[in-house]
This record gives C-alpha cells, sequence and structure tokens, in this order.
C-alpha cells in the first residue's frame, strides 16, 4: 500500500465518526440481513456449479471467499490467491 495511504488510514482510525443516512428506511439489523441472504444465495449458486470442478475445489473456495469480500467480510490470511 502507497506509505501517504497507510498513515492517512492510520490516523483516521483514532478519529471518533459519526454517519448518517437520514432517508435510510431499513434498520441496521434488517439492511445486514438482506446483504447476508444475498451472499448466500451466491455461496449456493458457486458449490452448485458444476463448472467448477477441480479435485481439491480451489476454484470454489475462491469464488466463495470472493463473494464474502464482496460485502466486506474478510477473506481471511490463508486468501493469498491472488
Amino acid at each position: 500500500m502507497d506509505l501517504y495511504k497507510e498513515i492517512l488510514i492510520h490516523a483516521l482510525a483514532q478519529e471518533r465518526i459519526e454517519v448518517r443516512f437520514p432517508e435510510l428506511k431499513l434498520d441496521a439489523q434488517t439492511l445486514v440481513e438482506s446483504v447476508c441472504y444475498r451472499a448466500l444465495e451466491e455461496i449456493r449458486a458457486i458449490l452448485r456449479d458444476d463448472t467448477l470442478s477441480d479435485p481439491t475445489c480451489f476454484h470454489r473456495i475462491e469464488a466463495i471467499v470472493t463473494t464474502l469480500e464482496s460485502i466486506g467480510s474478510h477473506g481471511g490470511d490463508r486468501h493469498d490467491f491472488g
């Protein structure tokens, strides 16, 4: 990561953050549940995809990790696939 960005991220991480969405009609739990449900649907579709049939399931796992990352979930330290 660029040194400038690293310094900025670290400095901002020390500050109090307040975010407001005055037009948002959903509560946080409903919003998260909706995103999670869509992610689970994608994961199920990935697991059912017979074109991803390598013996060690590398492509299936990579696709699942990518799906989780797309909703903001960290892929874990083992996600070093590129």
